[in-house]
């Protein structure tokens, strides 16, 4: 007898984890064969979870992606990723990937682009939720004011990461 709440979902596949040192701090890669789930630094010193002859290649492209983004070579990401949140934080992730390489953006900028420019607030909130750091490009979204505002990997990496893009912008 199932207990009340439970759905019959689809089993999640196996994940996978495979860490990046970065410039700005370990970044944790996790996903699947098919695809990268999350991109989040981690408060490792170093990194922990090391490619493996199991390691898929999707990570295996998002570590070598997030390498040539790190060393100004790439502007874009296209190894698969998938979004796990409400279909408004989705609208938004997507809404922050129109934000081009070395540009910036406000949270009213992403909230007039998907149609809600009251959700200003609430636009916040999903781009904090954000599991796909720099290839979702939240810490591109700055105050109206001009200042930086909060990134969950910290405002100095925000910071880092807005002036790395600025150094290799092509014009």
């Amino acid at each position: 007898m199932k207990s009340a709440g439970t759905r019959n979902l689809p089993p999640r596949p196996a994940l996978y984890t495979l860490d990046y040192e970065s410039p700005v701090g370990v970044l944790e890669i996790a996903g699947s064969d098919e695809a990268v789930y999350s991109i989040l630094f981690t408060d490792e010193d170093a990194a922990v979870n090391v490619k493996r002859e199991d390691t898929p290649n999707v990570l295996l492209d998002c570590y070598e992606q997030l390498d040539d983004y790190f060393k100004g070579e790439r502007h874009e990401f296209t190894f698969p990723y998938i979004f796990e949140g409400t279909v408004f934080q989705k609208d938004v992730w997507n809404a922050l990937t129109a934000i081009s390489y070395g540009k910036t953006g406000s949270y009213k900028d992403i909230a007039v682009a998907i149609g809600n420019e009251k959700a200003i607030r609430a636009v916040g909130s999903a781009n904090g939720r954000n599991k796909l750091s720099i290839v979702i490009p939240c810490h591109r979204i700055i105050g109206s004011n001009g200042k930086l505002t909060g990134y969950a990997g910290g405002l100095w990496r925000k910071e880092w990461l807005l002036q790395h893009e600025k150094t290799f912008k092509k014009e």
